[in-house]
């Protein structure tokens, strides 16, 4: 009967063992393409930004089902109006609960055009520049940042009265402090402007977030000198090789950014993992 009993006990001790992630308590970056990331803090909590998870990029989106494939999510986080950063907000939070977290006219009209759950948006989660809300009983504070870009929604209800592009409020970025964790910098699909430098002086940045695909957003070129005006410590470029009029890839951002911060170009899919503020894998 002891025997018995003691061998379930290990049993159910190896089911928790092999059934814990690797990284559990640490944070989880996983680029999905273009500029969707999903962030797992130590705590577990899942932040989604800009979820075009059906990219042409993403393999996910190739194999199956991408919104199945990403499980959980408690919030999703959208820097501005356009198609490539919302397409699929609407029908991942349907699935997930998860809140949107985004600027007050974007959310409006995600819920009133596309179908993004009312209740799942308010006054803790809409904001706007300047503004600061916490996530997740405390463990994520997320600022939003000014960006210089434009912020057009898609109409899918246009028509000859009704407009094809509606107002989605201003663009913006994204610095996300996690307890326990990294601070990240997500740029949207900023250009560069000098006042860059103010976000690098108020915040100790882990990890930026930065578009360098250019035509749309920043030049590889320019995209570097954000970096020097942020100083991070690691840089995750993104919003490249999407498109045929985006830079292809890297390869230039990653000679421009020199030795002044470490760039980490990922494949889609690919996750990288952060214990406390550093690199863990």
């Amino acid at each position: 009967m002891a025997s018995r009993l003691a061998a379930r006990v290990a049993g159910l001790f190896a089911l928790v063992v092999f059934a814990t992630p690797a990284w559990a308590g640490d944070t989880v970056i996983t680029w999905h393409g273009h500029a969707a990331f999903q962030i797992v803090t130590p705590r577990g909590a899942v932040l989604m930004l800009d979820p075009w998870l059906n990219n042409p990029a993403n393999p996910a989106a190739k194999d199956g089902d991408p919104l199945a494939a990403v499980g959980k999510v408690d919030y999703i986080l959208i820097t501005h109006g356009h198609f490539d950063h919302v397409a699929d907000a609407a029908a991942l939070a349907k699935r997930t609960g998860a809140r949107l977290v985004a600027n007050f006219e974007l959310g409006s009209n995600l819920a009133k055009l596309h179908g993004y759950p009312k209740e799942q948006m308010g006054l803790d989660t809409l904001f706007n520049i300047g503004g600061r809300i916490t996530l997740a009983d405390g463990e994520v504070t997320v600022t939003m940042t000014p960006a210089v870009h434009s912020s057009g929604l898609n109409n899918p209800f246009a028509d000859e009265t009704d407009p094809d592009i509606v107002y989605g409020g201003n663009p913006g970025g994204f610095v996300i402090q996690i307890d326990g964790g990294p601070t990240l910098y997500d740029t949207g699909d900023t250009a560069y402007f000098d006042d860059m430098s103010v976000i690098g002086r108020q915040f100790d940045v882990t990890v930026a977030l930065v578009n360098i695909g250019g035509h749309f957003g920043m030049e590889p070129d320019m995209a570097a000198q954000a970096v020097r005006a942020v100083k991070p410590r690691y840089v995750v470029p993104h919003h490249f090789g999407t498109f045929p009029v985006l830079a292809p890839d890297a390869e230039g951002f990653t000679k421009a950014v020199g030795g002044r911060a470490r760039v980490m170009v990922m494949a889609p899919g690919e996750r990288v993992v952060f214990h406390g503020d550093k690199l863990a894998r």
